[in-house]
């Protein structure tokens, strides 16, 4: 007689973004958890397009600080996970439109007098910026923390060749 089991469900993602996001808010001393955890849920999940970003005196600026919010995070992830050199650091740019896609920068600075990278170019309607679940949010920073880690191992190697070949 067989056995019945339950089906298993696989995951796509490897991390939970939405705690990591938390975490790295209340860390930086921006927020206290409680007030995290509302900004995420509230920016993050809800009716397209997202209110919060439009509303606001200055939509600009609640632009800019959901987007950093969102990729600095997730860029901090990728270079740890790389190992970068002390003198490097990871910058994140954000062009605001309020009216069509903003863009988002990510570079790779190595250090002094040597040329910055660029690790991802993301263009986002920061308003349309919503999802319906979880999961499907853990995807999307998933894919763009993959992204910046597959950019970071290709600098890191071709910074390898060039200081070999000198």
């Amino acid at each position: 007689m067989a056995k019945n089991t339950a089906p298993v469900r696989t995951r796509s993602t490897a991390r939970n973004w939405i705690a990591y996001l938390c975490e790295a808010l209340v860390t930086s001393g921006v927020m206290p958890t409680w007030e995290a955890a509302t900004y995420l849920t509230e920016n993050l999940f809800g009716e397209k397009p997202n209110p919060r970003l439009l509303i606001p005196s200055t939509p600009h600026e609640a632009t800019s600080q959901l987007l950093q919010r969102l990729y600095q995070p997730i860029a901090e992830a990728a270079s740890r996970e790389i190992g970068l050199p002390a003198a490097a650091k990871l910058h994140v740019f954000t062009d605001i439109s309020l009216t069509g896609n903003s863009a988002v920068l990510v570079i790779y600075f190595p250090g002094p007098h040597h040329p910055q990278h660029l690790l991802l170019l993301d263009a986002v309607k920061a308003w349309d910026l919503v999802f319906v679940d979880a999961e499907s949010f853990n995807s999307w920073a998933e894919k763009r923390y993959r992204s910046m880690l597959q950019a970071l191992q290709n600098v890191a190697v071709t910074d390898e060749a060039l200081s070999t070949a000198v």
